[in-house]
């Protein structure tokens, strides 16, 4: 067992099931050391008469308990819908929907036998109940017999069902390291920072949109040409598209919003912000040119909803989207975090405070920079 296991004396699954609890703790050992969730989770095989806050009870049909899933969720607790497709092919195939905390989260793939002790050893690992889930789904039964047990393949991750169609083609693609990333706030900063000699830079404006805003863009786009740099405009994509901007960059709650076939076909790369498992599963689906995986450490510069990922689950996600698509560490990182962040394989590392709080820009580019080739 690792040093932070917090399985025993603990309360796992309702009614207590001992063989459950033991391929959990199996499971959970293999999983390697992370800091112990503090979460009151407990995944209930039937109703509770009294659901407490970290309960997530697990129906195979939902209808039944239509009366009673408001009150549940009400209460705090989750409720995991887990109802076989039918498909004859495959019979351990499966739609899994979790609902929690007023969302839905609709997965397609396959259930092990062994996946609720999985889900149970993800959610001891500290993750979402949403992401924990993707992972249960990614586990296949004997994968504790593997020195790695982590699951790290993509082509046995569930996809994010109910979403939009996809663009008919895929975003353009860019460098598979895009390597040193500022994030800056301003056309003269982008001006500044391009004359740097840096490849790949962001423009997230805090402006509204006006002739004033339309007028960075295109500042910006015109010195990412003269500099032949990778220059993306965050959110502001159809002033972006209307530029020629070589990329844009979108949050997933812009997903649904943005004409994605427009970006596609105009030839814009797509950057996308995740932070988890559900998320970059949910990118995955629109096929951009980059993945930004996030935040890594804790941040000021916007808010976030999640906690920091940190170094462990960093190096997981490089694991899993290598050869995938590009990834982009982003959150917090520094110029003394960062030799750190490219030990985990990562090809790419963006920045904000690091540049525009520096003393000197220009020598804290060059450190920057520098920490790429070593």
């Amino acid at each position: 067992m690792t040093g932070t296991l917090q399985l025993k004396n603990r309360e796992l699954f309702w009614p207590p099931a001992d063989e459950l609890t033991a391929a959990t703790e199996r499971i959970r050992a293999k999983l390697g050391d992370w800091p112990p969730t503090h979460a009151p989770w407990r995944i209930c095989l039937t109703p509770p008469d009294a659901p407490n806050g970290g309960d997530l009870i697990v129906v195979t049909d939902a209808a039944p308990h239509l009366a009673h899933i408001a009150r549940w969720m009400t209460e705090g607790a989750g409720v995991i819908e887990a109802l076989a497709n039918g498909d004859h092919a495959d019979p351990k195939a499966a739609r899994v929907t979790l609902h929690l905390g007023g969302e839905r989260y609709a997965l397609e793939g396959e259930l092990a036998e062994d996946w609720m002790p999985a889900l149970a050893a993800f959610l001891d690992c500290g993750f979402d109940p949403h992401d924990a889930l993707v992972l249960a789904l990614a586990w296949r039964d004997g994968d504790d017999r593997q020195q790695d047990a982590w699951p790290v393949d993509i082509a046995r991750f569930p996809r994010v069902a109910v979403l939009p169609a996809a663009p008919a083609q895929p975003f353009a693609p860019c460098p598979a390291k895009l390597g040193l990333y500022p994030v800056l706030p301003t056309a003269d900063w982008v001006v500044r920072v391009l004359d740097f000699g840096v490849k790949t830079v962001q423009l997230r404006s805090k402006q509204p949109k006006s002739a004033a805003l339309t007028a960075e863009i295109e500042r910006c786009v015109a010195a990412g040409q003269r500099h032949n740099a990778q220059l993306f405009i965050n959110d502001h994509w159809r002033e972006a598209m209307a530029a020629g901007a070589y990329g844009v960059h979108l949050g997933q709650e812009d997903l649904r919003e943005a004409d994605l076939n427009a970006l596609a076909a105009s030839g814009v790369r797509l950057g996308l912000s995740t932070h988890g498992y559900f998320e970059i599963l949910t990118a995955l689906h629109f096929r951009p040119s980059y993945i930004a995986c996030g935040a890594v450490f804790a941040t000021t510069t916007k808010s976030m909803p999640t906690a920091p990922q940190g170094m462990a689950r960093l190096a997981r996600y490089v694991k899993l989207l290598d050869g995938v698509v590009p990834m982009v560490a982003i959150g917090g990182i520094d110029g003394a975090v960062l030799p750190e962040v490219l030990a985990t394989g990562a090809g790419s590392a963006a920045v904000v405070r690091a540049v525009t709080e520096a003393g000197d820009p220009a020598a804290a580019v060059a450190a920057l920079q520098n920490a790429f080739t070593q």
